[in-house]
């Protein structure tokens, strides 16, 4: 089992609300990790096709609003879905190179009929097999105009190289009992999905690599005013309405100390390739194991729902 290996963080852009232009950019950088001899390339929160920037813009949360329902309405139709094949180009490639990928996608849920989006980290193994899809647990704030909640079916863990690793979606981050579900199952290697701000990464990312002793990754988008499309629904308000800057980046690299391997990196298209360390999370974990020798299991514990929900349980 080797000790070293190489990660890739691929802070970019996506072609916004556009789902084949979009995943056409992630295999060309799936590829160009593989190049640079990555085992695991990571990409921001909600990529595919991009995040739903417009409700912050164009009152959001008006009742009946027609403008509203067409953009959800396009959203929908741009989301992936896994059962159509959405993603069999991201594997193919992925099985190609052996390479392992974490991607942000809008998924279109066929188990929850296929009309809802859902914030939706993808893992798919060098094999190209798609073996997790965690659906956010709860969108933050106004995302919940347009994203549906998730469940517990996705929090889990899978070895990579010497790691074990496991990830979450943007302020998931934030939420300590869903780190230690992830810290119970051994994670040592955490990949945090943002969809692009300086202010989440800065502080964040050294915190829960201090607290759990793991590298963390946190890997984010970025998205200009210019990047707007012009075909897509009111494009012209939304582009009057904008900032210059929505998603400025921030990926960055923490170690197993606490310390920053790579600073967060703003506002530049770049794949981030650093050689992580396993020795280095032993090193660390000799004073302090969340899970382990720290821990006092017979006084607190963490239960963990990990059944997909569904409100359809058929008997046949």
């Amino acid at each position: 089992m080797k000790q070293k290996t190489k990660v890739g963080i691929a802070q970019i852009a996506p072609v916004w609300l556009n789902r084949k232009k979009t995943i056409d950019k992630v295999v060309s950088y799936i590829k160009k990790a593989a190049k640079a001899k990555c085992s695991l390339v990571t990409f921001g929160e909600a990529l595919v096709p991009g995040y739903p920037y417009w409700v912050d813009l164009t009152d959001g949360a008006k009742f009946e609003s027609s403008m509203q329902k067409e953009l959800y309405a396009y959203y929908v139709e741009q989301a992936i879905s896994i059962e159509q094949g959405d993603l069999n180009e991201v594997c193919a490639v992925a099985k190609k190179y052996k390479i392992e990928v974490i991607l942000g996608t809008i998924e279109k849920a066929a188990d929850r009929g296929g009309h809802s989006c859902y914030c939706s980290l993808v893992y798919i193994d060098k094999q190209g097999a798609i073996k997790n899809v965690h659906r956010k647990t709860m969108p933050t704030y106004e995302e919940r105009l347009v994203w549906a909640t998730g469940d517990g079916h996705g929090l889990r863990t899978f070895p990579h190289e010497a790691f074990t690793l496991g990830a979450l979606n943007c302020w998931e981050n934030w939420m300590p009992l869903s780190r230690a579900a992830l810290y119970g199952q051994g994670e040592n290697l955490h990949v945090a999905l943002w969809p692009g701000s300086v202010r989440n990464t800065i502080d964040l990312t050294r915190f829960i690599a201090k607290e759990s002793r793991s590298y963390v990754i946190s890997v984010c988008g970025l998205l200009k005013r210019s990047d707007i499309p012009k075909d897509i629904p009111f494009a012209s308000l939304i582009k009057k309405k904008a900032p210059k800057i929505m998603g400025n980046g921030g990926s960055c690299l923490a170690g197993p100390d606490g310390k920053f391997i790579v600073s967060p990196l703003k506002n530049k298209e770049a794949l981030i390739v650093a050689e992580i360390d396993y020795n280095i999370v032993l090193q660390e974990r000799q004073n302090f194991d969340v899970a382990g020798h720290y821990s006092r299991p017979d006084i607190t514990q963490l239960s963990v729902d990990r059944r997909r929900q569904s409100i359809l349980k058929l008997k046949d």
